[in-house]
C-alpha cells in the first residue's frame, strides 16, 4: 500500500462532501475516482495533495514516496517557452550534469588524494546520472511534448501566450517527467486530441508508479484502471475492475437493493394488514398479538428506497419534419489559413438517418468545417448543398445564442412555452442544473455551463439535422449516457465532432477521419475505425499522391469510385464475417452431436438394438459428409 485515506470527513457549511470516507491505493496500481459533477472528486484530490484540509480523518503516504498532482485548471504565467518550462521538471538532473562538468574541469589541475576524492564523487554522480536516464532527458522531454500534441515549432512559444487547455498540457508534461511515485490526474484527457489520448493511455499503462485518475472518459478508464472508487451522496465505495466492471457491479447492487426494498415494503404491508385484522377481532389475545407485531415493526430497520438517477431524465428527440434522403452534399471544399492548409478538395455525402462522427488531430479543421456548413465562415473553394426540408440545429461551443439577462429556466421556458415546469426541470437536470441552479442568470455562468444550456435548448428543437461540436464536453458520465440514448433513438441525421471515443462508439454509424488534408471514410463505429485505420489511411493517401493533379474530372471520378469500392468491400467483409460465424456455429453443433452418437453407441441398450444402431450410423455418416463440406467452406471464408 502506497497511499491510504482513513475516515475522511469534509463539509462546506451544511453541504457534506464526504463522510467517513476510506480507501487505499497499492504500489503500481491504476485506479479511478468517479462520481457525478459536484460530488467532490476534485475536493478529495486537493485533500490528498495537501491543498485543502479535511475536517477529520487522515491521508497517509508511504514514507519516502513522492506525490504529483495535476489540477483541472492551471494558472501559469511565465515568460519561459514551452520547452524551457517543461525542462524545469529535470532541474535535479540538469544540476547533476553541471556538477559533473565542473568536476571534470577541476580534475585537470588536481593530483594525489584531492584527485582521488574528485574521482569518487565523479563516479558516484555519473552512475546516478545514468540511472536517472540523464543522457536521454532532452529526447524524453521532446517525446512527451510531441505525445501531448505539441509540434516542434511550437516548443519556443511563451507559456503566457497559451490558451488554458495548452497550459494544462504543459503542466501535464512537467508532471509526467518528474515521475512521482503517486500521480493524481484530474481530467487529464481534457484538451487532448485522439492521438494524444492514445499516447497518454500507453504512458500511464506503463507508468512504474501508482496512478489515481478523475475522468469522465469511459474508454480511457476501461483501458487503464483496475480499481474504481466511487463517491456518491458523500459515501466512498471501491470496486475491482475497470469502468465497465464497475458499471455492471453497480447495476447488480442497485437491483439487489431495489429487490430488498420491495420485499421489505411487501412484508411491512402484510404485517400491517395482519395487525389491522387482529385488532378487528377486538379480543384481548388478538389485541396483544397485534401489539406484539407492532413492536416488531417498530424495531425493523427500514431499507431506504434506492436512488435511480437515470429514471426521471429521459431526453426524447424527434424531428418535426422528415427531410429528403439526401441531407448534405459537399463537393471539392477547401479551406486554408495561410500558411496552413486545413483541407483541400474534399467531397462527401450524408444521407438521412446517418450518425456521422468527424475525428482528427487538433488543428486539422474539424470545427472549421462545421462553421462553413453553418455559414459562420466562408470556404475558399467548393460548394455544399442541403437536401429537401433539411432544418439544421447547430451546437457550437464558441457561438451560444443565449440571452445574458435571463435565468436558465427563463431561457428554456420562453423559447418552449408549452413545456411544463417538471419537463423543463427534468431537461435541465439531465444537463446538470438542479434545484436553485435553474434560477442562475446566464451572465453569471461559466463558459462550460453556458454550453450545457445551449445543448439543452438544441435537444428541445425540432431540427432534423443536428450538427454538434464536442457535445459531451462539461458533461458527467450520467449525462453522457442520457445524451447517448437520446441520440441513438433520434430518427433525424447527426453530424458531430468529438474526442470522446466511448461516445463515438455508442452513437456513430460512420466516421470521417480528417487526416493529410482529406477525409478517410469508415462505415462503422470507433472500434471498426481502429481495426481498419492503417489499411484505409494508406490506401487514401496513396491514391492522393498517385492522382494526376492536372485532371480534375478524373480525380473526382477516382474519389467517387474509391468511395463506392470501399462501401462494397466493407459490405462484403461484413457478409464474410457473418457467414464465418454461422459456419463455425454449425460445425460446433454437428461435432457435439457426433460426440453424443459415439457415447450412445457404447451403451448396451443401443448396441444390442440393430435398428437403432443403423439409424445412428446413418446419422453419423451424414454428419461426417456435412462436416467435410463445412470445413472446406470455413477454410475459404477464413482466408
Amino acid at each position: 500500500m502506497i497511499l491510504s485515506c482513513h475516515g475522511i470527513n469534509k463539509a462546506f457549511g451544511e453541504e457534506v462532501i464526504v463522510k467517513d470516507g476510506s480507501f487505499h491505493i497499492e504500489d503500481h496500481e491504476k485506479a479511478a475516482l468517479v462520481g457525478p459533477n459536484g460530488a467532490g472528486k476534485s475536493t478529495i484530490f486537493k485533500i490528498i495533495a495537501g491543498e485543502l484540509p479535511a475536517d477529520s480523518g487522515s491521508v497517509i503516504l508511504t514514507k519516502g514516496k513522492t506525490l504529483g498532482y495535476l489540477a483541472q485548471h492551471q494558472n501559469m504565467n511565465t515568460d519561459r517557452t514551452i520547452y524551457e518550462e517543461v525542462k524545469t521538471s529535470k532541474a535535479d538532473i540538469i544540476a547533476m550534469e553541471a556538477r559533473i562538468r565542473q568536476i571534470e574541469l577541476e580534475m585537470k589541475n588536481l593530483s594525489g588524494e584531492a584527485l582521488e576524492a574528485h574521482m569518487d564523487s565523479y563516479n558516484r554522480l555519473t552512475a546516478s546520472f545514468e540511472r536517472e536516464n540523464g543522457y536521454a532527458y532532452e529526447s524524453e522531454i521532446t517525446g512527451v511534448l510531441k505525445g501531448l500534441g505539441f509540434l516542434e515549432e511550437e516548443f519556443s512559444k511563451p507559456v503566457n501566450t497559451l490558451s488554458g487547455g495548452q497550459k494544462t498540457r504543459v503542466s501535464l508534461g512537467k508532471l509526467l517527467l518528474t515521475k512521482p511515485d503517486v500521480l493524481l490526474l484530474d481530467e487529464p484527457t481534457n484538451h487532448l486530441d485522439l492521438n494524444s489520448i492514445t499516447w497518454l493511455e500507453t504512458y500511464v499503462l506503463n507508468y512504474p508508479g501508482a496512478v489515481l485518475i478523475v475522468s469522465h472518459d469511459r474508454y480511457f478508464l476501461n483501458r487503464i484502471v483496475t480499481k474504481v472508487i466511487e463517491i456518491e451522496n458523500g459515501e466512498l465505495m471501491s470496486y475491482s475492475g475497470n469502468y465497465a466492471d464497475y458499471s455492471a457491479k453497480k447495476q447488480q447492487i442497485r437491483e439487489a437493493r431495489i429487490k430488498e426494498y420491495l420485499n421489505q415494503q411487501q412484508e411491512i404491508k402484510h404485517q400491517e394488514a395482519v395487525i389491522e385484522k387482529l385488532r378487528s377481532f377486538n379480543r384481548e389475545k388478538s389485541i396483544k398479538r397485534a401489539e406484539s407485531r407492532e413492536k416488531m415493526l417498530d424495531k425493523m430497520k427500514v431499507v431506504e428506497k434506492p436512488m435511480e438517477p437515470n429514471k426521471d431524465f429521459q431526453l426524447k428527440l424527434e424531428p418535426a419534419v422528415v427531410s429528403g434522403n439526401d441531407v448534405l452534399t459537399v463537393e471539392h471544399l477547401s479551406k486554408a489559413f495561410p500558411p496552413q492548409t486545413l483541407f483541400s478538395d474534399i467531397s462527401f455525402e450524408i444521407k438521412r438517418g446517418e450518425h456521422v462522427a468527424i475525428i482528427g488531430d487538433n488543428g486539422t479543421g474539424k470545427t472549421t468545417l462545421l462553421k462553413i456548413l453553418n455559414h459562420v465562415l466562408p470556404a475558399d473553394s467548393g460548394t455544399f448543398t442541403l437536401g429537401t426540408n433539411v432544418e439544421i440545429g447547430y451546437y457550437d461551443q464558441e457561438h451560444h445564442v443565449l440571452h445574458m439577462d435571463k435565468t436558465i429556466f427563463e431561457e428554456i421556458s420562453d423559447d418552449y412555452p408549452t413545456l411544463t415546469n417538471t419537463q423543463i426541470r427534468n431537461m435541465l437536470a439531465a444537463f446538470l442544473f438542479t434545484g436553485d441552479d435553474v434560477f442562475k442568470r446566464i451572465s453569471d455562468l461559466s463558459g462550460g455551463e453556458r454550453g450545457r444550456v445551449s445543448l439543452a435548448k438544441l435537444m428541445l428543437s425540432n431540427a432534423n439535422f443536428l450538427i454538434l461540436d464536442e457535445p459531451t464536453n462539461h458533461l458527467d458520465i450520467t449525462s453522457k449516457e442520457i445524451l447517448e440514448k437520446a441520440l441513438n433513438n433520434y430518427t433525424g441525421t447527426l453530424l458531430y465532432v468529438s474526442h470522446d471515443r466511448y461516445f463515438i462508439n455508442q452513437t456513430a454509424t460512420r466516421i470521417l477521419d480528417l487526416t493529410h488534408h482529406t477525409f478517410v471514410n469508415y462505415i462503422g463505429n470507433y472500434d471498426y475505425y481502429l481495426e481498419k485505420k492503417e489499411e484505409l489511411t494508406a490506401a487514401y493517401t496513396q491514391a492522393e499522391t498517385t492522382t494526376s493533379p492536372s485532371s480534375d474530372d478524373s480525380e473526382a471520378s477516382a474519389s467517387k469510385l474509391s468511395w463506392q469500392e470501399q462501401k462494397e468491400l466493407q459490405a462484403k467483409e461484413r457478409k464474410r464475417q457473418n457467414e464465418l460465424k454461422k459456419t463455425e456455429a454449425r460445425i460446433e453443433v454437428l461435432e457435439e452431436r457426433d460426440g453424443e452418437i459415439d457415447a450412445l453407441m457404447v451403451q448396451e441398450e443401443i448396441f444390442t438394438n440393430s435398428v437403432k444402431c443403423q439409424e445412428l450410423a446413418k446419422e453419423k455418416a451424414a454428419i461426417a459428409q456435412e462436416l467435410e463440406e463445412l470445413y472446406e467452406n470455413w477454410e475459404l471464408l477464413a482466408e
